[in-house]
């Protein structure tokens, strides 16, 4: 008998009180309604927080699998550490202040899971820091979801969503932890190395915007050209960013500023 999970959902923290209780409170009301909740495992990986996240973690010590917590390289090197401790079949994604979009996805997941495929993906809700949606990913950035993805479909950058992508830890690579577009490259692999990939008809999470690569918009902008070369080449990327900034330009200009 397997008594592995099915699910791995791995949070990042680092001085994130403001913001890890409504992740926690949105896994909580999923995991109500699923049959079997041994079948969900929850990390938190923890930067040597110096506020209260762990204390508020604390208050969810009852569906939390494990918190560990010390001193890391950044977002995605904690982001490995989860990969190496997690013991699901599928991992995903949640970070502080990120959140499970509503109660029955937990119970929709473990369903399609049935299927075996390699990757499942969906949109995101994208929501500010006080929770007021912003609206679908999809159609309020110029990256629109295709329901039969590819690895290929990345050639104009971030096509799905990372909190809205989960994969077989079986096929999922180590990030670069030195890389702010680390997901982007993260996400491609990924799609390369699976064999079966899934559209999910329903919305897997409430992403909060402003994440690190917003913070260092120009660092993350050279570091998603090293992505994309590394993958596509160098004279497709030079060509696909100029297709970027037009695609960019006129969605800006028909929608306004986009995130």
């Amino acid at each position: 008998m397997n008594n592995h999970p099915l699910l791995t959902i791995i949070t990042v923290t680092f001085n994130a009180e403001a913001y890890l209780d409504r992740t926690l409170r949105s896994v909580k009301k999923a995991l109500k309604h699923v049959d079997e909740p041994d079948q969900i495992e929850y990390l938190i990986i923890d930067g040597l927080s110096k506020d209260g996240t762990l204390q508020i973690a604390d208050r969810y010590n009852g569906f939390i699998s494990r918190i560990l917590c010390e001193k890391d390289k950044g977002l995605y090197d904690a982001m490995n550490k989860g990969i190496g401790l997690a013991s699901g079949k599928y991992l995903w994604f949640l970070n502080a202040g990120d959140e499970i979009y509503d109660e029955q996805v937990l119970k929709n997941l473990l369903t399609a899971f049935g299927s075996d495929s390699d990757v499942y993906y969906s949109d995101a809700m994208m929501v500010t820091e006080n929770g007021q949606e912003v609206g679908l990913r999809s159609r309020f950035t110029p990256h629109n979801l295709p329901e039969n993805l590819h690895w290929t479909d990345f050639a104009l950058g971030m096509k799905v969503c990372h909190q809205a992508f989960i994969a077989k830890k079986k096929i999922a690579p180590q990030y670069d932890h030195n890389n702010l577009s680390a997901d982007i490259d993260w996400e491609i692999t990924c799609l390369k190395r699976a064999g079966k990939i899934r559209f999910l008809p329903f919305v897997l999470c409430r992403y909060l915007l402003g994440g690190m690569s917003v913070k260092n918009h120009r660092r993350s902008l050279s570091d998603r050209f090293k992505v994309l070369q590394k993958h596509f080449g160098l004279l497709p990327t030079l060509l696909n960013h100029l297709r970027i900034f037009w695609r960019g330009f006129w969605f800006a200009r028909r929608n306004g500023k986009y995130w």
